[in-house]
């Protein structure tokens, strides 16, 4: 916590300095946020939910990868590979094995785990640019093997899958959006909450001083091995859960939803949120989520008097996802998260300056 942010808080008890909101402010930040979040089925249509459903799944992914870079300062580029494990396993197991969903999608958790504590180890000697290189490897090593492998799709190159049923309750057409809508949000707060809690943790705090300084964390006594194995099954088990996601909500699985553009498009996201927070992470998924559909409506609402837009709206999309992560980088590197913290800051002090 922040010197500006702690200034005038005055804790009586180990518990109330553990909690994670202090103030009435951030109570009531919350309470404006969770009224929100319970009254968008209402407002939004079929179209928005969806992109609302998409960005948490996005915000699950984005999550996983802010604990690897973020928190425990490991380059990874292959988050689109991770989200293919977690897709394909839960939908071959959920219809071709007959697997209950949750089981299905918990062991894709525990596979995807397993195979990014793999593409991890080469992090124990590898660092920087050779680290992402070998992150990219990974990713160029599962593309291979979903497309080539025929036994994945049976030869048809992509896996249907079947609505969402569980214990007796399905999915249906007429709300598919809005049911799915009330699942994702309950699985993503709760991943939010855990990722929020897991760095007040001995793991988590050992990820961090990975990142600090790998070779103090060691004379101090953490097992570097450990922790940087740790954090990237950590890291990919969260993503595996993202890709399981995504399989059963769109009921197709397919190799083009987790190309490289898609590792790069997680990696904008924690950028623009901000490392190293997850509520930058949240941010950042939400921001990048939004950026198309916007930009789309903007062009459409302009087609009228500059009809060459609509033409190139593909190419203008590439421009601004660059742009952003450029002025990002160039004048907040600490996205997204910092803005809003100074913002708090600002109206808190206000008119004193400090």
């Amino acid at each position: 916590m922040s010197t500006a942010t702690a200034t005038g808080i005055h804790h009586r008890s180990y518990a109330a300095e553990l909690r994670l909101r202090h103030t009435k402010a951030e109570y009531f930040r919350l309470a404006l946020v969770v009224a929100l979040l319970l009254l968008a089925p209402s407002i939004l249509d079929n179209y928005w939910l969806s992109i609302a459903n998409t960005i948490l799944i996005a915000v699950i992914g984005a999550v996983g990868l802010n604990i690897l870079v973020g928190f425990t300062g490991q380059i990874s580029l292959g988050q689109g590979g991770f989200l293919a494990v977690g897709a394909y396993t839960s939908a071959i197991l959920s219809e071709r094995s007959g697997l209950p969903v949750p089981l299905s999608i918990a062991i894709a958790v525990v596979l995807t785990a397993a195979v990014g504590a793999f593409f991890g180890l080469p992090a124990l000697r590898l660092k920087g640019l050779y680290l992402a290189i070998a992150t990219l490897a990974s990713q160029e090593i599962i593309m291979f093997v979903v497309r080539r492998w025929e036994f994945l799709t049976e030869g048809q190159g992509f896996i249907e899958v079947s609505r969402l049923s569980v214990l007796g309750f399905e999915i249906e057409r007429r709300t598919f959006e809005q049911q799915w809508y009330w699942l994702l949000l309950a699985i993503t707060i709760a991943v939010v909450f855990i990722a929020r809690n897991l760095f007040r943790t001995t793991v988590g705090r050992s990820f961090m001083a990975v990142r600090d300084q790998d070779i103090a964390a060691e004379a101090i006594g953490v097992n570097i091995t450990r922790a940087k194995v740790t954090a990237f099954a950590v890291s990919s088990g969260f993503v595996g859960l993202a890709g399981a996601l995504t399989a059963h909500y769109t009921e197709t699985v397919t190799w083009e939803r987790f190309t490289l553009d898609v590792s790069i498009l997680y990696l904008a996201m924690i950028i623009v949120g901000g490392l190293g927070s997850i509520a930058g992470a949240v941010y950042g998924a939400i921001f990048m989520g939004l950026l198309p559909p916007l930009l789309t409506e903007l062009v459409d609402s302009l087609s009228g008097t500059l009809p060459a837009l609509s033409d190139q709206l593909p190419a203008i999309r590439n421009a601004v996802f660059g742009l952003a992560i450029i002025v990002f980088l160039i004048f907040e590197p600490r996205g997204l998260d910092r803005i809003w913290s100074r913002l708090k800051d600002y109206i808190r002090f206000w008119p004193f300056r400090y």
